[in-house]
């Protein structure tokens, strides 16, 4: 029953990671980046390179950031920004800068799967229960992640900024706020989180050059059922991930893998704003 337990929160913590960026993105931007599996497998092969120049595998994560921030820049300001105005192109565009990332990854890396050494190894004991210590570290990093987020739109002039933006941006244009600039930051700060996510997933989970797409169904259900609210994004991990762990450990792996999608249409066919008002 504690396995179950732990089960069900770590779950919800690695849903939370990696969401996190994408809600970045959507959340000021209105713009659902669906170049995201792209930015995670981008993350994880990071991890892949680290380890084959047999550095720390810990400076996967710094180089992450950085790698999806950098890249993520060049693709707000060549790609997206033309096409804020034209949302459902730019899913589009962001769906073929996916299969682009995807390929030029296979290209330079091959289709082979690949393994990363876990920045964690070992169990640790919780009340008579081994449970793993790298899971425990992801429900860690979830929490780090979430109160990082939460203080910079809560604590600092950017978030300031971004809330304005959310509410009214032709008044916060209005108010001298530099909302191109803020658009910017504010991609590269999604893109980077979900490289770092990207890099957290790889003690989970095999490396290849499709491995994002996995991920990205389950991301974008979390976000649409979120809004706008991490708080609201927390909530909806915690429960769906909740229910795909009961699904997948007492019915069936087959329908565990859908029950965050199918739970989030019930959401949303019930309520359009989903879970955006926690």
């Amino acid at each position: 029953m504690l396995t179950l337990l732990l089960d069900i929160i770590t779950t919800a913590a690695i849903l939370f990671i990696v969401s996190a960026g994408l809600l970045a993105i959507f959340g000021v931007l209105k713009i659902v980046n669906f170049a995201h599996g792209a930015w995670l497998t981008v993350g994880a092969y990071c991890a892949v390179v680290t380890a084959g120049l047999g550095l720390n595998p810990w400076l996967a994560l710094p180089l992450a950031f950085a790698a999806g921030a950098v890249l993520g820049a060049l693709t707000e300001r060549l790609i997206v920004r033309p096409l804020y105005a034209r949302p459902l192109d730019a899913i589009l565009a962001t769906w073929g800068l996916s299969i682009v990332i995807g390929q030029l990854i296979t290209l330079w890396f091959g289709r082979d799967v690949q393994f990363t050494v876990s920045l964690l190894s070992g169990t640790v004991d919780i009340f008579g229960t081994a449970y793993s210590l790298y899971r425990l570290f992801a429900l860690a990093a979830a929490l780090v992640i979430g109160i990082g987020v939460t203080f910079v739109l809560e604590g600092t002039r950017l978030g300031l900024s971004a809330r304005a933006i959310i509410m009214n941006e032709a008044l916060a244009r209005a108010l001298g706020l530099d909302t191109a600039r803020i658009r910017l930051v504010t991609f590269m700060i999604g893109t980077g989180l979900t490289a770092l996510a990207g890099v957290l997933l790889t003690p989970l989970t095999s490396v290849d050059p499709n491995m994002g797409v996995a991920w990205l169904i389950g991301a974008f259900m979390l976000v649409m059922v979120a809004g706008s609210s991490f708080g609201a994004l927390a909530v909806a991990c915690l429960l769906f991930g909740g229910a795909q762990v009961i699904v997948s450990t007492f019915i069936s792996p087959i329908l565990g893998g859908i029950t965050i999608a199918v739970l989030s249409a019930l959401v949303l066919r019930i309520s359009s704003k989903g879970f955006s008002r926690v």
